[in-house]
């Protein structure tokens, strides 16, 4: 996929949340570079993502997302979801694909009633729900990878520092969208399927034959 389809993408996924009604505040993508060269696509508050690195409480880490907008979509529970990809020579060389839910989904659990009412809730006020972050990253750096442990592409769980689930490719904006609400807004995924865009597009494999003899994530595009 080019960084020209890449940001195509994204702005399609932002456009159908928002379209939908799953998203009520949005961000939409910016670029830096040329397209044939060096190229980056994320958004105009991108430099605060570095807080999700630090060794500090979830909550916080939300919060300071939160009141820096640092997201291309808020989603209507209050999930902050950002893509970032970077190209090299129309090849994409990093990317950080980020799933921040809400830490307090008090709002929905205590008066479930009234969310009920419309279908889309119906994931989000369940009292034993406890909302996790999830993170896709790629980097062909080769200084950082180390097979099975530290794969090119891989998905963590949690913030953990060690968790790097082996991904068999890069993932496009629209196959981690679609993974995003198929997997946590299922409600909403199935009454708007038929809306979502997908497509066929994708990113080369880079997951090595020592990756795919442990448990791993196979992306359909």
């Amino acid at each position: 996929m080019s960084p020209q389809q890449t940001l195509k993408q994204i702005n399609e996924l932002t456009q159908a949340l928002v379209g939908l009604s799953l998203s009520n505040e949005q961000n939409f993508p910016t670029t830096n570079g040329k397209p044939n060269a060096a190229f980056e696509i994320s958004v105009s508050t991108a430099a605060g993502m570095s807080v999700a690195l630090k060794n500090v409480a979830y909550r916080d880490i939300y919060g300071e997302l939160e009141k820096a907008r640092c997201f291309n979509v808020k989603m209507i529970d209050g999930a902050l979801v950002s893509l970032r990809y970077r190209f090299q020579a129309g090849a994409v060389c990093e990317h950080s694909l980020s799933y921040f839910p809400s830490p307090d989904l008090e709002q929905f659990q205590n008066e479930p009633e009234i969310y009920l009412e419309d279908e889309v809730f119906a994931d989000v006020v369940a009292k034993n729900i406890v909302p996790f972050p999830i993170r896709f990253d790629f980097s062909d750096d080769e200084e950082k990878f180390v097979d099975v442990h530290h794969p090119y592409s891989h998905l963590t769980l949690g913030q953990y520092k060690n968790c790097r689930i082996p991904v068999c490719s890069p993932l496009g904006p629209l196959a981690f969208g679609g993974f995003i609400l198929r997997n946590f807004y299922n409600t909403a995924f199935r009454k708007y399927s038929a809306k979502f865009p997908t497509s066929k597009l994708g990113f080369a494999n880079t997951i090595t034959a020592m990756e795919r003899k442990i448990p791993h994530v196979v992306c359909g595009v």
